[in-house]
């Protein structure tokens, strides 16, 4: 702790324990002055209860301002802090996803983020980030990219499972494991809750550099709702409202390359979403002409169900 930190500390102490000392000295006065102002010896009595009782407010509002900047100055810091700290714990396992062909300028090919769970040597990303096309016959390869701007390095990935429904892919890596995320629980989010997705928003123009942002869970809400007239229908839409479910919708803004980026609780940084830009927004604002800047992301929940052997 700082010496500001362990100042404030002693102010507060201080200020409690005016307040006990004060109040018990109050208290015996009070056990003096009541039976003498009940006696009828009154004159100078009341006016040194009136001053007990004014003594006693100013020590109240003392230890009540002090006390609330004291909690105040270290929430705020604390908030501050804890994003930072949980910024460091995520980014190593934020990863970007693609394909790889060394005959190709350049070789790399974004798609979009994914993230490290598990064991280390496996990947979570949005289904529609994989690439479907390889050209196997010029050996393009699915690949993932670790590490930050140039000494970004390619590895090698295949699919291990792929959930269609949610939109969810989970790949695996050889090599050295990387940090892992923990999977939270996203039966327990509530709406108004402070979140942080971190992934790569623009692709390849701003490099490979993990950015972060920040918002709130603004509601959970269906991924699909029924359209106003049949000419709004299409095939995936019919699909969805079969089996709906609900997805998070967030007041920050992110950007097609944040696909697959993970959406973390900004105080233990456990993972409570996917961010989807894509798949969700086909279906939630297929109405509109142009894009709401809304984000959503799918629960986690779906990803601990396609991460069960």
């Amino acid at each position: 702790m700082t010496d500001e930190g362990c100042a404030s500390d002693r102010t507060t102490a201080k200020g409690l324990i005016n307040l006990s000392v004060g109040s018990w000295r109050c208290s015996r006065l009070f056990g003096c002055l009541l039976p003498k102002l009940d006696t009828g010896d009154s004159s100078h009595h009341v006016n040194q209860y009136h001053r007990t009782i004014s003594r006693i407010k100013q020590l109240i509002v003392k230890f009540m301002c002090t006390s609330s900047l004291t909690l105040c100055c270290h929430f705020v810091n604390a908030s501050a802090g804890d994003l930072s700290q949980t910024i460091d714990l995520v980014r190593p396992s934020i990863v970007a996803v693609g394909s790889l062909l060394h005959t190709r300028a350049p070789p790399a090919n974004f798609r979009g983020t994914g993230f490290a769970v598990g064991d280390g040597l496996h990947i979570i990303t949005n289904a529609h980030v994989v690439p479907q096309d390889l050209n196997t016959e010029k050996k393009e390869s699915l690949a993932i990219f670790v590490g930050r701007g140039a000494s970004a390095k390619a590895r090698p990935a295949t699919i291990v499972e792929v959930d269609v429904e949610h939109d969810l892919a989970l790949l695996k890596i050889s090599g050295e494991p990387l940090p892992a995320l923990v999977i939270g629980n996203s039966d327990t989010v509530k709406e108004g809750e402070a979140v942080a997705f971190t992934g790569f928003p623009i692709g390849m123009v701003l490099g490979l550099y993990p950015v972060t942002h920040q918002a709130i869970i603004s509601s959970i809400t269906p991924i699909v709702i029924p359209a106003l007239t049949t000419r709004q229908l299409d095939i995936n839409i019919i699909k969805r409202l079969r089996t709906p479910y609900l997805v998070f919708q967030l007041d920050g803004t992110a950007y097609p390359g944040n696909s697959g980026s993970p959406l973390f609780d900004q105080k233990t940084g456990k993972v409570i979403g996917i961010l989807n830009m894509v798949f969700v927004k086909g279906t939630k604002e297929n109405v509109l002409a142009h894009p709401s800047g809304i984000s959503y992301a799918i629960p986690s929940n779906y990803i601990h169900a396609i991460m069960k052997p």
